[in-house]
């Protein structure tokens, strides 16, 4: 129920940058709880108050102060997500520094190029594994004067302070470096068609703007506990999860992995779940196996349930009919709806999804038991919202509507383009890239085909270049990466597919001449088999595929690998009379064979 009680927004207007948002909320919730975290040492968890959050911030700016750094120095971070990473954040920005966020999954050479390319003077790690990684690089990395690790590192690496010694015991905040709204606060580093990662520079005012738009859609109350997980370096997270909850006053507990995620649900009982298309499927792929392993009574009565709870949501949406068959309502809420949502904590009244197109059968089968799905899109270059279902207005297999502010419309060949305050400042040193991006008159090509219904939902149909969006919402560039893969002789020709999966997978047609050498060194027989399904054989040409595309970020990893050998070829309908790759074609005829490399997932 909203009440003017639980409603305490802060505009754009009032909090000036995003570190003015975070003052403002200490302001006014100082002794609300604003974060909560699993403590390892104590086995338990661990709550923290705006106005702790506040002395803690104090500490972290004291120690950046020490670095003597400029107003517009990049800082970098390379955190799970936990308090700390909203400290440095806030700390940073309160210095006027531009903060640049890493993933803590990424490959060394990669976390190299960026901090590189960003010109970063520190970067804030967490454990020794980590540095392992990085002290392999760090000539690479000549820009940072300091690293600072949050747990205890030996190492005589001069540059290389832990954060017990980087932090004073308590200090004073420091009144912010003077800082306007349209300037640079972020920059974030996001694939492109290039294989090499791209500054996308956000402003204070686009993040704030768009976080504030977002309330239009996706409502966010000061008695809301969010349970966190995507990676803070995701914007989708940074958004939704973070600065959206500071904007509203909620309250944000960070889970302890993905693997305790069941468990974390249960023990910390969210009231909104923000997460990519990836989690709703693991659910979904779970319930779906426990129902095929038990009796074919509670198979039956669970699809009833759907299949009620979807006519009642189509009927109260004002789509559909009332049906006698919603009598039974109570009665399957009770049985299979309850029983299902309660594993997801009992107290969720939203689930958002962004970041990657989610399945209808799975969106169907949430939104039939009970819980209210509602569908985003947007772009890291946008801040990164464009559209959302709201609640009363949901249609499941769109990406709803512009949110405040924001225009969006069709251009040639019905791509999406998107104007508003939400809009990035440019790519970060790469105006050539920008201006590809942007038009003259600020209108930013998605890439994306889409249609605009008569409600102004958008449907996204399609994409103008070859992008693969995996489940997690990363965005692989499958071309660059297969023109890595045949630097290899062993390979004559390649398809990467992973759209909507958890994992990428590649097609690859074996080179003939060389695969005697490749199949003496695995011990099996040097004439080329009519198929090939030798695991030691995939094995080996995974690590030879791993070592071609090792300039990619860490992400973009190709698991499973099905092994061809009749050629791809105009006579055979898959390439073109240009000899490209009929895609569709490929994917059509391995079908069941692709379905396979997926299988348990």
């Amino acid at each position: 129920m909203t009440t003017s009680d639980n409603v305490d927004v802060i505009t754009p207007e009032q909090a000036e940058t995003l570190h003015g948002l975070f003052l403002e909320r200490v302001r006014r919730s100082s002794d609300k709880e604003a974060y909560r975290y699993f403590d390892a040492n104590l086995n338990g968890w661990v709550s923290l108050s705006w106005r702790q959050m506040f002395a803690e911030v104090a500490r972290w700016q004291a120690a950046l102060a020490k670095e003597g750094l400029q107003k517009g120095d990049r800082v970098a971070l390379m955190l799970r997500n936990c308090p700390q990473w909203v400290m440095f954040d806030q700390a940073a920005m309160s210095l006027g520094l531009v903060t640049v966020p890493l993933y803590t999954v990424d490959r060394a050479e990669n976390i190299a190029y960026i901090v590189n390319d960003a010109q970063a003077k520190v970067l804030l790690f967490e454990t020794a594994e980590q540095w392992q990684e990085l002290n392999a690089v760090k000539s690479l990395m000549p820009s940072v004067q300091r690293f600072i690790s949050l747990d205890e590192v030996v190492s005589d690496e001069p540059r290389l302070l832990c954060a017990a010694h980087a932090l004073p015991s308590t200090a004073e905040l420091q009144a912010p470096v003077p800082c306007d709204m349209g300037e640079l606060a972020s920059i974030i580093y996001t694939s492109g068609t290039t294989g090499k990662p791209k500054g996308v520079m956000l402003s204070h005012r686009n993040m704030l703007s768009n976080t504030h738009s977002a309330l239009g859609t996706f409502a966010l109350y000061n008695d809301d506990l969010l349970l966190s997980f995507l990676p803070l370096s995701h914007t989708f997270e940074r958004t939704c999860g973070y600065y959206l909850q500071v904007m509203t006053g909620a309250t944000v507990a960070y889970a302890r992995s993905i693997p305790l995620l069941s468990e974390d649900l249960q023990t910390i009982h969210p009231t909104i779940l923000i997460s990519v298309p990836r989690i709703y499927e693991r659910i979904y792929s779970a319930i779906s196996a426990k129902l095929e392993e038990g009796p074919p009574l509670r198979k039956k009565l669970f699809h009833l349930a759907v299949e009620v709870g979807w006519a009642r949501f189509e009927h109260e949406q004002g789509r559909g009919p009332w049906k006698a068959s919603f009598l039974l309502w109570p009665l399957l809420d009770k049985l299979v709806a309850k029983k299902l949502l309660a594993r997801l904590g009992g107290r969720l009244r939203t689930a958002v999804t962004g970041g990657a197109a989610l399945d209808a059968d799975i969106s169907r089968m949430f939104v039939g038991l009970g819980l209210p799905v509602v569908q985003g899109y947007g772009l890291t270059e946008t801040s990164p919202i464009v559209t959302g279902n709201h609640l009363d207005s949901n249609f499941p297999d769109s990406v709803g509507q512009p949110i405040r502010g924001v225009q969006v419309k069709l251009g040639a060949q019905n791509a999406l383009l998107v104007k508003g305050p939400n809009v990035m400042m440019g790519y970060w040193n790469n105006p050539e890239a920008t201006k590809a991006m942007i038009d003259e008159n600020g209108w930013l090509n998605t890439g994306d085909i889409a249609r605009i219904s008569e409600t102004g939902h958008v449907y996204i149909t399609g994409r103008l270049k070859e992008i693969i969006v995996m489940a997690n919402g990363e965005k692989i560039p499958p071309a660059d990466m297969e023109a890595a893969i045949l630097h290899d002789p062993l390979i004559d020709q390649v398809m990467i597919l992973g759209e909507g999966k958890p994992y990428l997978v590649a097609l690859a047609v074996l080179n003939p001449v060389v695969w005697p050498d490749i199949a003496a060194k695995v011990g099996v027989q040097p004439d080329m088999p009519e198929s090939l399904t030798d695991s030691n054989v995939e094995a080996k040409v995974l690590r030879r595929i791993a070592r071609n595309i090792r300039a990619f970020p860490g992400y973009a990893k190709v698991n499973r690998v099905l092994l061809l050998t009749e050629p791809w070829t105009i006579d055979n309908g898959l390439l073109t009379p240009k000899l490209s790759l009929k895609r569709d074609k490929v994917v059509a005829k391995f079908s069941r064979e692709i379905d396979a490399l997926y299988e348990g997932h």
